[in-house]
């Protein structure tokens, strides 16, 4: 069985499961259907203290781990989930049978009914108090991008729902025949022969809880990185074959401080249960009404099905929205701000970066333009590959001519790589590659589009200079064969090709071990210079994972049957990736014009400059050398 997310972060003590708060008896109470808490001193003050130490104790261990990954223990996860849920089933339909028998009538809805006549206004009020009976089930799903429908169906409807009804339905029975224990009803319906065993698998289940949504917002955020919605961040892969399980530092210690200022600022787990009350009420509330726009755009079905199905399940979770935002004041405020702010940073990076890809795409040049300015410029082409960044998939980025026009020289051959994340979860490994040719084919330009999904692990490793030039050679072999059609050399946007980047049959350049090749090679001519060639030793030696890039190399085969012209341009290739690559990229300074708006220019010089200043650079995030990259310095009035 996938193990399912659960519950919440641990924050001091919390509140109970049966809609009360208590502190002391030493007793461990619940939000949602999950422990978070310690046992209880006799003194409230004194228990109040030292639950919050010792939830503060287990709260930095728990992200003081997160960098060494769940890999290890992860296999407990589910055992313990499963045993928590049969435990509390069996105290459940221990404590029906032994205190009341009669209680399973309440499972007619007939006594909803007859609840809300006799309460009327308070019984609506205390909707937000029962919400928190069911928040734990809906937590347990709070990333389903992780699993199956059918997993979730088979988990729910088989074991988490009918536990989690004998569980409250047991402590109906034990309420009906012990009132005064309202406040602690849960651990005082244990057996007492059972009672450290439920405590130690509730205490696990709590560090299982806290994992997981740990756990599910490193991958919430990756996703939103991958979208172009949340500054770049380091993000760490803990699993060398599950890719799913990541470690982002700058989230994991940002969540610490969260989860610490709320600990010691509320103290209280009725303010805690108020915020996570409203937290969850909200996020189901909108997930329906993004669930209507589904079902109108993406299932293509009728309107009028997707508005009642608003109107039913709406309407429910209206109501217990608004019986939790009585709570407001007391404690529910917090979520909110938190939010607000996270939207904040998120519209703020989303909509710089959108400016700054505006400029690009206005601001872009012909290639064909550069080079009729090559005899008053006086570019020269230089041995080596040059990999230019850039965010377009079409035309020339204006770092490009910015850098041609104040230093007139380039590469023997161009590769102007764009990296695209996708608004779907995963590219097939076949279809991420996309290649063509910019200019005819003496220019020795192509332009190289890598897509992903953003759920995709953007594998820039030490063979993707290989593996990029092996997809180069491939089209340039497919182009040869169809060449007689023209088609490529027909604009200087030729089309771009698929490449199947599994399939390497036909291939003319094959890959060889560095020493081998080095025995049997002929030297070539470097563009850099003996001072750097030594340079770029000394920081090979310095840097394993570099040197590793160079062990690698690629020859071209023996054939006789190959097109001229195709032998001669894969020579090319091969000559430029000996002799050097080097990596540009533009380093941009983004402000807003002076006819900006004065909310246009707190977003972009003040907002987006300090979130581009503290985020990661794009050369570290694509694990670019040092000593191969050149950046291009670039204002851009957006």
């Amino acid at each position: 069985m996938a193990t399912p997310n659960i519950g919440l972060i641990c924050y001091g003590s919390s509140g109970a499961g049966n809609c009360s708060t208590s502190y002391c008896s030493n007793q461990v109470n619940l939000i949602g259907d999950f422990p978070y808490a310690t046992p209880s001193l006799p003194s409230r003050t004194s228990c109040l203290s030292e639950v919050v130490i010792i939830s503060c104790v287990v709260l930095v261990g728990l992200f003081a781990l997160q960098h060494k990954g769940t890999q290890r223990v992860a296999f407990m996860f589910a055992p313990v989930v499963i045993i928590w849920l049969l435990f509390i089933a069996a105290i459940g339909l221990y404590n029906t049978i032994y205190w009341n028998p009669r209680i399973i009538h309440a499972l007619s809805p007939h006594y909803i009914v007859k609840f809300f006549e006799h309460t009327g206004k308070d019984g609506w009020i205390s909707l937000g108090g029962i919400l928190l009976s069911v928040t734990g089930t809906e937590a347990m799903f709070a990333d389903l991008g992780h699993f199956n429908e059918t997993s979730i169906r088979i988990a729910f409807v088989g074991l988490i729902y009918p536990c989690l009804v004998l569980q409250y339905m047991g402590q109906a029975a034990f309420l009906s025949k012990n009132i005064h224990d309202v406040s602690s009803s849960f651990f005082e319906s244990i057996p007492q022969s059972v009672f450290w065993p439920v405590f130690v698998i509730s205490s696990l289940a709590a560090i299982v809880a806290s994992q997981s949504v740990i756990s599910a917002t490193f991958s919430i955020v990756k996703q939103c990185h991958s979208l172009g919605c949340f500054p770049r961040v380091k993000i760490v892969h803990t699993s060398r074959w599950i890719h799913g399980r990541i470690y982002i530092p700058e989230i994991n210690w940002i969540l610490m401080v969260l989860c610490l200022s709320v600990t010691l600022g509320f103290r209280d787990t009725t303010i805690i249960g108020n915020a996570y009350g409203i937290a969850s009420m909200t996020v189901m509330f909108i997930t329906t009404w993004l669930m209507a726009l589904v079902i109108i755009f993406v299932w293509q079905n009728s309107v009028i099905f997707a508005l009642l199905f608003l109107i039913f399940f709406g309407s429910i979770e209206g109501a217990y929205l608004s019986s939790s935002l009585i709570k407001f004041t007391q404690g529910g405020w917090v979520p909110f701000v938190l939010s607000f702010i996270f939207m904040v940073i998120m519209y703020v990076w989303h909509y710089g970066t959108h400016e700054k890809y505006l400029f690009n795409l206005q601001n872009k040049v012909s290639m064909k333009w550069i080079l009729t300015l090559g005899p008053s410029l006086g570019i020269v082409r230089v041995p080596g590959m040059g990999f230019i960044y850039t965010e377009l998939a079409t035309g020339v980025p204006s770092i490009f001519s910015h850098f041609v026009t104040n230093l007139p020289a380039f590469h023997q051959v161009l590769v102007f790589v764009c990296m695209k994340s996708v608004p779907v979860p995963y590219i097939p490994p076949d279809e991420q590659y996309l290649i063509g040719r910019i200019g005819p084919r003496t220019y020795r330009m192509y332009r190289c589009i890598i897509r992903y999904g953003y759920k995709d692990v953007q594998k820039v490793e030490d063979n993707f200079e290989n593996q990029l030039i092996l997809s180069i050679a491939k089209f340039i072999q497919m182009e040869g064969e169809g060449s007689s059609t023209g088609s490529y050399d027909s604009s200087p946007e030729g089309r771009m090709v698929v490449i199947r980047t599994t399939d390497t049959s036909g291939t003319r350049l094959v890959t060889r071990d560095a020493d081998e090749s080095e025995c049997n090679s002929t030297p070539i001519r470097s563009s850099k210079s003996v001072t750097l060639q030594s340079l770029q030793s000394l920081y090979e030696e310095e840097s394993p994972h570099v040197s590793h890039r160079h062990r690698v190399q690629i020859e071209l085969s023996e054939t006789e049957d190959i097109n001229c012209e195709v032998k001669e341009e894969l020579m090319a290739l091969l000559e430029a990736k000996q002799a050097g690559v080097a990596y540009i990229m533009g380093h941009s300074y983004v402000k807003a014009r002076k006819t900006s708006s004065f909310m246009k220019k707190i977003a972009i010089d003040v907002a987006y400059s300090f979130l581009r200043k503290n985020c990661r650079g794009p050369a570290v995030a694509l694990n670019i050398p040092h000593i191969s990259l050149i950046e291009v310095g670039m204002i851009y009035h957006v």
